[in-house]
């Protein structure tokens, strides 16, 4: 069954202030000053690796009872490198991501290979990660003007 996702993102007026909403939620982001922004939010680089972590983190407590894991706590620290002279224009490099890393901590007794396996089911679950890993196809469905 395919559900489709929807999000708006308006340019609000200060500096380089946007806000996305989707449902009833809304996330502002921002650059920092340094890149014009007035460095009131995350990025949207940023916020694309909060993104990952929070579905890898969502799909640990989705699955853990499934596969017969327990733990007292988790988090998750994720990173990755961006050539900003892509982004700029400045490089033939390309603008997103060059690398991602991340690292999961768990509070629990399991033993090291069962959360390993379940840390690997965890990445080939979330659909974030399978997104950033193997890409998807961009449709530009039209330009409005108002």
């Amino acid at each position: 069954m395919v559900k489709t996702y929807k999000s708006t993102v308006k340019k609000l007026p200060d500096g380089m202030q946007v806000e996305a909403e989707s449902r009833s939620f809304t996330i502002k982001m921002d650059e920092p000053k340094s890149m014009g922004g007035t460095d009131t939010a995350m990025n949207p680089i940023e916020a694309s690796l909060a993104a990952l972590g929070g579905c890898q983190a969502i799909v640990a407590a989705s699955f853990a009872k499934a596969k017969n894991i327990s733990f007292d706590d988790f988090h998750i620290e994720v990173e990755g490198d961006v050539d900003l002279d892509g982004f700029a224009g400045r490089s033939d490099v390309r603008p997103g991501f060059l690398e991602i890393r991340y690292k999961m901590y768990f509070k629990t007794n399991e033993s090291q290979d069962k959360m390993d396996d379940f840390a690997t089911f965890i990445e080939e679950t979330c659909p974030v990660s399978d997104t950033l890993k193997n890409g998807t196809t961009f449709v530009n469905v039209g330009v409005v003007l108002e």
